[in-house]
């Protein structure tokens, strides 16, 4: 009987083991690309979730400002001439005849012994400004003073204030149109920290704050007048002037 070695076929044995390498691979592949899978539903899953927030976080901000813009109206419709309006002086913040000839009415009462306008232009002259009001009362340079320099709200605060701080002045009632005090009284408590602020607002009569929801025209000046107000308190804070 012919016994013969039994001997494995070398090129075998490497096909062999090139399957189960090609097995091992492939199993690899399938896990990497199931976990590859998994990483990228998992950044949908972040993205969406970031893309939610961010929506929610517009929305709050435009529901706010929106809601803070109506408080604010309302607060300007809502406005009253004080029953009170009485001090040291008055200071009115140039930007239409009304505003002027109420505050001398104001002196002329006596409901302050000075007076300030502010933001005249420079070719105005005391004549000029004395025949728009309805005062028989010549604006003397003794009991009225003519502010030239401010151009803007916040320049009126300023010269305000050197006018304020000259003089010695505790008290000020601020004559300006309505829709413009909050914003006077946010650059001249700035300026004048220490000072009585008292708020006189001035109604145009073609202007309607009552049912300014009504109005597109009010609608949008009240709407400029806010981001001023809003920039205005920003600016303001980022000063360190609370």
């Amino acid at each position: 009987m012919i016994h013969a070695d039994t001997a494995i076929d070398p090129a075998l044995d490497d096909g062999v083991s090139i399957v189960a390498e090609r097995r091992a691979s492939a199993s690899k592949g399938v896990a990497s690309d199931g976990k590859a899978e998994m990483q990228l539903a998992g950044r949908r899953k972040r993205r969406f979730g970031l893309r939610v927030l961010a929506v929610a976080l517009v929305t709050a901000l435009l529901t706010g400002t929106v809601v803070h813009f109506a408080l604010f109206a309302n607060r300007i419709a809502g406005a009253q001439v004080p029953h009170t309006a009485n001090a040291d002086a008055i200071v009115v913040l140039t930007g239409g005849h009304a505003r002027v000839n109420e505050a001398v009415r104001l002196l002329e009462e006596g409901r302050a012994s000075r007076l300030l306008i502010s933001g005249v232009h420079p070719g105005t002259t005391r004549e000029q400004l004395a025949a728009v009001t309805s005062s028989p009362m010549p604006l003397k340079k003794s009991t009225v003073e003519l502010d030239r320099v401010a151009l803007n709200t916040a320049g009126n605060a300023t010269e305000t204030a050197s006018w304020v701080r000259k003089n010695g002045f505790s008290s000020l009632l601020v004559v300006t149109s309505a829709y413009h005090l909050p914003r006077a009284k946010v650059e001249l408590s700035g300026a004048l920290p220490k000072v009585d602020l008292i708020a006189y607002p001035v109604f145009s009569k073609d202007l309607k704050l009552e049912k300014w929801y009504r109005e597109p025209a009010t609608i949008r000046l009240l709407m400029r007048e806010y981001v001023k107000y809003m920039v205005a308190r920003l600016r303001l804070t980022l000063q360190g002037v609370s």
